[in-house]
C-alpha cells in the first residue's frame, strides 16, 4: 500500500487518509476519492491531501476484517457486516465464550495490520453482546499476511449457550441463623440460576447436621437432577465439616475443597451418583459476583468443571470486595 501526501489533482482513485472540509461539508477519512471529490477539494483551496493507494496483493480493509472475523467465528456466534475496517462477532444467545488464546495471539503476531480483540476466556455473554472485533489498522492488509492469520484461527472462538439446569437445592439451618438470612440466601441462589435460564428450585431446608443433610441429598437423587447445591448455615472449614461429611456419607466424593477465587474461597466441589455437587461458600448469599458464579456458569453451559479447573482460576480470581463483608481483606485503621 502506498501512503502519503499527493497533489489534489493526482488524488482520484485513492483513499482519503484524514477527514477534510471541502465545499461546505466534511469528506471523511476512508472516502474513495472520485472526480467530484477532487474538484471540491480544489475549489476549497486544498493543494494536497494525504491518501492511501492499494497495490497488487493488498486486500481492502473491510474485506480483510470480514475474513479475519469469519475465520475466528465458531458455533454460537454470528458475524456482522464489516465497515470502516472493522468486523464484529456477537453472541447468538446467553452463554460462556471460549477463546483459544494461543490461536488469537498467533494471528495477532502475523502482521501489525491485522488485529483481533476478544473478552477473556470463559467470559459470560448475553444474547447479542459483542464477542470479538477484528480491526484492520491501515486501509488494506497484505494478502499473504491475511491468509496466514486466517489459517491460524480455525474457529478460535466458541459460544457455549446456557441450558436449563434441573437443580436439587438443600439449605441447612441453625438456631443462630436468622430466618431472614436463610431466606435471603435461598433467594440469591435461586436468582443466580434464573439468570442462566434455569428454573428457580424449591429449597429443602434441614438442620445443620451431617446425617440430616445426607438423607436430604439421597432423597434429592430420586428426581434425577442435573446439579446438587448445598447452602450451609455455617462456613465450611474442613473436608470433615458438616456439609462435606454429609456428601461423603450419602455416597459421594469431594473433588476440590476451596478455590483460589476471593470472594468464594470456601466452595466445595464434589459428585454424588455421577451428578455435580456444589457446597456453596457463604458469599453466595449475596448477589455480588463470587467464585460460585464461575462454577455455576460453566455447569449451566454444560462445560466440565474439575478440581484442576478450579485450581486454574486464581489468575483474575481476586474479585471486587463485597460491601459489608464480615471479614474484609483489609481492615481500616
Amino acid at each position: 500500500m502506498i501512503f502519503g501526501p499527493v497533489p489534489v489533482a493526482a488524488a482520484a482513485g485513492a483513499i482519503l487518509a484524514h477527514s477534510v472540509r471541502a465545499d461546505g461539508r466534511v469528506l471523511k477519512k476512508g472516502t474513495s476519492l472520485g472526480a467530484a471529490h477532487v474538484e471540491a477539494l480544489r475549489a476549497a483551496g486544498h493543494v494536497e491531501v494525504t491518501v492511501a493507494r492499494l497495490e497488487a496483493g493488498d486486500v481492502p480493509e473491510d474485506e480483510a476484517a470480514a475474513a479475519l472475523a469469519a475465520a475466528a467465528c465458531g458455533p454460537g456466534l454470528r458475524r456482522a457486516v464489516a465497515t470502516t475496517g472493522r468486523c464484529n462477532l456477537h453472541a447468538e444467545s446467553a452463554g460462556l465464550l471460549r477463546v483459544s488464546a494461543r490461536a488469537v495471539d498467533a494471528a495477532n503476531a502475523v502482521d501489525e495490520a491485522l488485529t483481533l480483540a476478544t473478552p477473556p476466556d470463559f467470559a459470560r455473554l448475553e444474547a447479542g453482546q459483542l464477542a470479538a472485533t477484528a480491526k484492520v489498522i491501515p486501509y488494506a492488509a497484505p494478502r499473504k499476511a491475511l491468509d496466514a492469520a486466517v489459517g491460524l484461527l480455525d474457529a478460535a472462538l466458541t459460544l457455549h449457550p446456557f441450558r436449563p439446569l434441573r437443580t436439587a437445592f438443600v439449605a441447612t439451618r441453625t438456631a443462630a441463623l436468622k430466618a431472614s438470612a436463610l431466606d435471603k440466601g435461598i433467594r440469591a441462589v435461586g436468582d443466580r440460576l434464573v439468570s442462566f435460564g434455569s428454573p428457580r428450585p424449591e429449597a429443602a431446608v434441614v438442620d445443620h447436621d451431617s446425617a440430616a443433610l445426607a438423607d436430604a441429598l439421597t432423597a434429592a437423587l430420586r428426581d434425577a437432577p442435573d446439579l446438587l447445591l448445598v447452602l450451609s448455615a455455617t462456613a465450611t472449614s474442613d473436608r470433615r465439616d458438616v456439609a462435606p461429611a454429609a456428601l461423603v456419607a450419602a455416597g459421594g466424593a469431594i473433588e476440590r475443597f476451596g478455590m483460589p477465587v476471593d470472594p468464594g474461597n470456601l466452595l466445595v466441589l464434589g459428585r454424588l451418583d455421577g451428578i455435580p455437587a456444589v457446597i456453596l461458600p457463604g458469599c453466595a448469599r449475596s448477589p455480588a459476583l463470587n467464585g460460585a458464579d464461575w462454577v455455576l456458569e460453566r455447569l449451566a453451559a454444560r462445560l466440565p468443571v474439575s478440581g484442576a479447573d478450579i485450581a486454574g482460576m486464581g489468575v483474575g480470581g481476586l474479585l471486587k470486595e463485597m460491601p459489608g463483608r464480615p471479614h474484609p481483606r483489609e481492615r481500616g485503621g
